[in-house]
């Protein structure tokens, strides 16, 4: 059985009406963190055979499923949670919150949530299911974790425009060799994460 086969048989366990929802951007020093919550239409589902856990496929191709699956679901949202309050309620939190407000955004019903990862977000009289590496298990979180990365992706790049020196349109605030060179350089920028431990020694520092 191969990857898209797996992981429609896996939803179809669930019901009918399943929203898949997953994150992007907690691991990042700088930027928001973003939900995104979907129910896909398995009428459509010979259109979601590229569908792959995010992480798995490259920029461009996501870019290409991202309009596969908002033009071909039955309905999706989005949410932010900025940078600021991931530093005054922590990352956890602020991705709980994210999911939250991105599965209340959902403008049709459903009978289950699938979530990714081992935390719920805190909404009530809702069947809510975490799923560990559901974006490699879930058709529908895979399909979430591609809207929910490709719309970060393109906030950072937005980001890149107006903070050119810190190369977010390449690294998307990940912590890499390049953005610890832009910060030691440059110090921090109104982006970023103090509470996040390279960056707060970058403010010790007096950078």
């Amino acid at each position: 059985m191969n990857d898209f086969y797996s992981l429609y048989e896996f939803d179809k366990r669930f019901g009918n009406v399943i929203v898949g929802v997953d994150e992007a951007g907690r691991g990042p020093w700088a930027g928001p963190v973003v939900a995104a919550a979907v129910i896909l239409d398995f009428s459509k589902v010979d259109l979601y055979k590229d569908i792959r856990d995010s992480k798995k496929i490259s920029e461009v191709k996501r870019e290409k499923l991202y309009d596969v699956i908002i033009n071909n679901c039955h309905t999706y949202s989005i949410a932010e949670v900025s940078h600021n309050l991931i530093d005054e309620i922590n990352i956890l939190q602020a991705t709980m919150l994210a999911m939250k407000k991105c599965i209340e955004k959902l403008k049709e019903p459903f009978d289950i949530v699938l979530i990714d990862g081992t935390n719920k977000p805190d909404i009530k009289d809702k069947i809510i299911k975490c799923i560990k590496d559901g974006d490699a298990k879930s058709l529908s979180i895979a399909a979430a974790s591609i809207i929910a990365k490709v719309h970060r992706d393109k906030l950072m790049r937005f980001y890149d425009k107006i903070y050119p020196h810190y190369d977010f349109g390449k690294h998307k605030g990940y912590g890499t060799k390049d953005h610890v060179q832009a910060l030691l350089k440059f110090g921090i920028c109104p982006i970023h994460r103090k509470t996040y431990k390279p960056v707060k020694k970058i403010i010790e520092k007096g950078m």
